[in-house]
């Protein structure tokens, strides 16, 4: 178009807005900055209405500048003019620019108010949306159908279900609850805020529906678990769009009905002809993923090849979960190298650990984690919970003080993650400085690091300091919380405590799970109540209606067999509904082993040999069984099948930490540098408490020797010299804690409890089924273990 020259061109007005508003549809500035100059060699400039289109032009062509420069230029100023230079600041995204104008407009309308709005909503500054409201309807003014659908999406965003009430009553007020986006608008608010009843309320007093009316109501009851709902919605809805596809996948995905998405993703590729999204591709990966469908996941990766889409993202990563997790791991880990991935998020890295821990190589995926540039707090806490996962715990502690010195800040599951390895390693010093990294970052009382902490605590020993973690909690506890407090309490022999607060868990109406009910019946077992198990294990099956584990019939059976009730025990595991494993005939074995019923131990060993030929326990419980009868000659035999087996006696080792560092002995231990400071503190340790009445249990020593040598071999026991070590290595009053990978024998339980006596300290003892705490000459267990 060419600008007419002055004879021809009419200087009224309508014809240079009519030249301008044709730049705008055609998106030209440089069109209007030559109406602009004949504008002014013509004088039109003192025209407000001339000049509120040329700095529309501007603003909306990106020059924002120059219809600033023409904003401060103009000696009268309309609303209109105040609105245009605010909503171009808006729409860039200059709010702050963009307040600083609004401040200043004389007489504001609801252009005004809804201009600034718009721009905080979509800029993702909800909260300060919902303000601006606020003050909007303080000053009197009245909202639009726009101001409306935006402040409604801002609630919904933040989950201000009070004040998108109060918008609902201005919407019923200026009668625009018939108008379908307004409608929508709420429906999308109450469905967002988790308020069922009220959105099926303006679902159903809705004239006019369109598709996104039915994609709310489909997307609500997908968030509330509700599939069924969701599929009888999406059946009725006659236009679907990618939306409404894209609400059936993912909700079947994230509830766990991943056949059912599969068949929703192909159904819309062979009926419609819709072209699946980002949302569409991830959501179907993962669930290929997640049944490991290798094959139908490679058809989806050729389809994204094929049609070039772009594989970055959300995209890219459910593509590598779904090949690590189906068996297609280096295919995964090319795909990072090729495409160079630099956004791999958490599920997809795990996706990946797990992929090559189950190839036994954890390396590759150091590797990856080392070529992450920048790698964020999820990223390392995948990387920690991986090493910890697999046991290698050191590794983890590693990392996790890496990232304190060098990365991001860890967050409260890094801190669980951590916790669990210090567990794990039954650090107690460690898990406190976690404990304290916890507090400083305002994480200790959320629930995920507070259970961590609980169970970090009780498995260190400290059962006092799993207790105030727990009673911090108050305000926070989740089914997890109280579950790990009971099994805290029942490992540390504490059954009477840990039913006390089942009971009080109960009538708060929380309603326990499958572990918890773990830790009850492990409570019954250490303190020997019979009768009060098995009404747990009633209450269990015919009142919260979960189905007994293998873990719950073992429970049973120890129960039962620790109890003295050798042939109870064996009946349960005969009448077991699945196959009993080695657990439960290894839990029959032990206390066939106490109770020296050497038929019955037979059964139990041989039955556990089935299911595991080389379970070195069995053959070691058959052997002690006879040694314990006298039958030494049997005992010699089992002994004699063993090596003829190749199967290897698991070694009887005990630990303790002494300034973070692990010290570790083994039966008659002759490899400690302070080995002739140990065993002269045992000697003399030895000499006191016989003078105190304690005599050596002989029969502990299950070989056919000399009193003289069981009593040698007695006191060199692993935990006896771990103890020893303790006293030389630490000052008076010090607690000690020993860990063992055994069941602590007779003789040591016995000789611990003088020991604690005689020195004045309390020796907190793990072995390898509870925890033993040894103070003024008894024991928590009451001798019942």
């Amino acid at each position: 178009m060419e600008i007419p020259n002055p004879p021809y061109f009419s200087c009224h007005s309508e014809s240079c807005a009519h030249l301008l508003q044709t730049s705008l549809k055609s998106r030209d500035p440089l069109k209007g900055k030559s109406i602009h100059a004949q504008m002014v060699k013509l004088g039109l400039t003192f025209s407000v209405y001339l000049m509120n289109n040329l700095m529309n032009l501007y603003a909306k062509t990106g020059f924002l500048l120059d219809a600033h420069d023409l904003f401060n230029e103009m000696p009268v100023k309309t609303t209109f003019s105040w609105n245009t230079i605010l909503s171009g600041y808006a729409k860039q995204g200059k709010l702050e620019k963009a307040h600083q104008v609004f401040d200043f407009i004389p007489v504001r309308d609801s252009v005004s108010w809804t201009t600034i709005i718009v721009g905080y909503n979509q800029m993702g500054r909800f909260e300060d949306a919902i303000k601006i409201f606020v003050d909007m309807v303080k000053d009197k003014v009245l909202p639009t159908q726009f101001t409306l659908t935006n402040v409604l999406a801002s609630c919904a965003a933040t989950g201000s279900r009070g004040i998108g009430k109060k918008v609902h009553s201005f919407v019923v007020k200026l009668g625009l609850h018939a108008c379908v986006p307004v409608a929508n608008s709420l429906l999308n608010m109450y469905a967002k805020t988790g308020d069922l009843k009220m959105a099926k309320v303006v679902f159903d007093r809705m004239k006019l529906r369109n598709t996104s009316s039915w994609n709310a109501m489909i997307s609500l009851h997908m968030n509330c678990g509700r599939v069924d709902l969701a599929l009888a919605q999406f059946e009725l809805l006659s236009e679907r769009d990618i939306v409404s596809w894209n609400s059936m996948i993912a909700g079947c995905n994230q509830h766990g009905f991943d056949n059912k998405a599969l068949q929703f993703f192909s159904s819309m590729l062979k009926d419609t002809s819709l072209k699946p999204d980002r949302f569409s591709l991830a959501s179907a990966l993962s669930a290929c993923a997640n049944l490991e469908k290798l094959s139908f996941g490679k058809q989806i990766h050729g389809y994204i090849v094929r049609t070039m889409f772009d594989a970055s993202g959300a995209v890219g990563n459910a593509l590598i979960s779904m090949y690590a997790k189906s068996g297609g791991v280096e295919i995964a880990r090319r795909i990072i190298e090729q495409s160079g991935i630099s956004d791999l998020d958490v599920i997809a890295f795990t996706a990946l650990l797990d992929g090559y821990v189950k190839l036994g190589d954890i390396t590759p995926a150091r590797q990856i984690f080392n070529s992450l540039k920048d790698p964020d707090v999820v990223a390392w806490t995948a990387m920690i919970v991986g090493y910890v996962q697999n046991g290698l715990n050191n590794d983890a502690i590693e990392v996790f003080k890496t990232m304190v010195s060098e990365g991001p800040r860890p967050n409260s599951f890094t801190l669980a993650a951590m916790l669990s390895a210090s567990s794990s390693v039954t650090s107690l010093n460690h898990g406190k400085q976690i404990h304290a990294s916890a507090i400083r970052s305002g994480e200790a009382l959320s629930p995920s690091v507070g259970n961590a902490l609980t169970t970090m605590y009780a498995k260190a020993g400290s059962i006092n300091g799993a207790r105030k973690v727990f009673n911090l909690l108050r305000q926070n506890r989740d089914t997890v919380s109280w579950t790990s407090m009971i099994m805290a309490l029942a490992q540390h022999g504490l059954g009477e405590e840990a039913i006390e607060l089942f009971e009080q868990m109960l009538a708060l109406g929380i309603k326990p799970d499958h572990i918890t009910y773990v830790g009850v019946l492990s409570a019954c077992t250490h303190g020997g109540l019979v009768e009060q198990g098995r009404s747990y294990f009633d209450l269990m099956k015919n009142v919260h209606k979960i189905d007994p584990t293998l873990s719950h019939y073992a429970c049973m059976v120890d129960l039962f067999g620790r109890a003295g009730l050798l042939q109870e025990a064996y009946k349960f595991v005969e009448n077991m509904p699945t196959e009993p494993d080695v657990i439960a005939w290894g839990s029959l074995l032990s206390s066939c082993k106490v109770y020296k019923n050497v038929d019955l131990a037979k059964v139990a060993a041989e039955r556990l040999l089935l299911i595991e030929p080389n379970n070195s326990g069995a053959y070691s419980a058959l052997a002690n069984v006879y040694s314990s009868c006298g039958k030494w000659d049997d005992a010699a035999k089992i002994r004699k099948l063993m090596k003829a087996r190749g199967v290897k006696k698991e070694q009887g080792l005990s630990w303790v930490q002494i300034q973070n560092k692990t010290h570790v002995f083994g039966v008659e231990d002759g490899l400690h540098p302070q080995k002739d400071e140990i065993y002269k503190m045992m000697d003399k340790i030895w000499k006191e408490i016989k003078k105190m009445g304690f005599a050596p249990d002989t029969e502990s020593v299950l070989h056919d020797l000399e009193v003289e040598v069981k009593d040698q071999i007695l006191r060199y026991h692993s935990e006896k010299l771990a103890i020893a070590f303790g006293i030389i290595s630490t000052p008076e009053n010090t607690t000690l804690r020993i860990m063992k990978n055994l069941r602590v024998c007779n003789d040591c339980h016995n000789a611990i409890k003088f020991i604690s006596e005689l020195v004045d300290r309390e020796i907190i003892v793990r072995d390898a089924t509870r925890f033993h705490h040894f103070k003024d000459g008894s024991c928590s267990c009451k001798d019942y273990w």
